[in-house]
């Protein structure tokens, strides 16, 4: 009887490795086809990355062989958290400043593959026509995430508006200015409320793609607007590290930094958003 509860047990076990290495090796192989035929899931901004990724698949993708499933976020959180849970392939919204600062402090394991484009940061107002107008006591709202916080200080210090610490650079925070001779006060804000907070305050620096969506023109409304050269700034396309080799990954760069999508941007947004390269 022992013999053969044994046999039967033996016969099992076989029968069962056998069927997970058929399964794994199955799965395997529908996973590698399924890679390359599936569409790239990328998660992005409504403006201008969605803008500019619809551009390039109405009409570059299919003669690549590339499919693209476009999701829109609101905020700057959620496409790198769905990112590193797998949700999305990959995301195109931020730049490496911000991506460092993410990984840092999330501990996410993200990696910055290209730059596509530039969106000036701007000061903006419905009060004020000029720098020279701004109130004594006034309040200027500013993003609150650190990497474009520093930037906002920086570009009012650029434009003589504050003074900072010698060398902090975009590394700056309220606690970096030196010289404020208006006694403005800053108010930190999510950067998605910028616009929205534009009849409450004085004026606000606003990230490039919200002012988009909100129909101001970085170009024209602007009263001060950060310089494109030598600007760190870039947008660009991000995957979770390890999927820097993904062909789909490596076709999409292609075709953002490609003449097409170059002068799809100088076109469509003159100088509101400026191409990488």
């Amino acid at each position: 009887m022992r013999r053969t509860l044994g046999l039967v047990i033996a016969a099992v076990v076989a029968l069962v490795l056998s069927a997970c290495g058929s399964s794994s090796s199955d799965t395997a192989s529908s996973s590698g086809t399924a890679a390359a035929d599936a569409p790239l899931k990328v998660g992005v901004s409504p403006v201008p990355h969605a803008q500019i990724l619809k551009y390039v698949a109405d009409n570059l993708a299919a003669a690549k062989g590339l499919k693209l499933e476009i999701v829109e976020f609101s905020d700057y959180v959620q496409p790198n958290l769905q990112l590193q849970d797998g949700q999305l392939d990959a995301n195109y919204f931020q730049h490496k400043p911000y991506l460092d600062d993410f990984n840092a402090s999330k501990g996410t394991k993200l990696s910055f593959v290209a730059p596509v484009h530039l969106e000036p940061l701007g000061l903006y107002s419905r009060k004020v026509k000029d720098l020279a107008s701004l109130p004594q006591g006034g309040t200027v709202a500013v993003p609150n995430d650190a990497t474009n916080l520093g930037r906002a200080l920086k570009l009012l210090a650029d434009n003589g508006v504050v003074t900072l610490k010698d060398g902090v650079g975009t590394a700056a925070t309220e606690r970096d200015v030196t010289g404020n001779p208006k006694n403005l006060t800053f108010r930190p804000l999510e950067a998605a409320q910028l616009p929205r907070s534009l009849d409450d305050v004085d004026a606000a620096v606003i990230n490039g793609n919200y002012a988009l969506e909100a129909n101001l023109d970085p170009s024209s409304d602007a009263l001060v607007l950060e310089k494109a050269e030598g600007n760190p700034y870039a947008n660009g396309l991000v995957v979770a590290q390890g999927h820097e080799g993904d062909p789909r990954v490596k076709t999409l760069a292609g075709l953002l930094a490609g003449p097409e999508v170059k002068k799809y941007i100088e076109d469509t947004f003159k100088g509101s958003v400026i191409p990488a390269s």
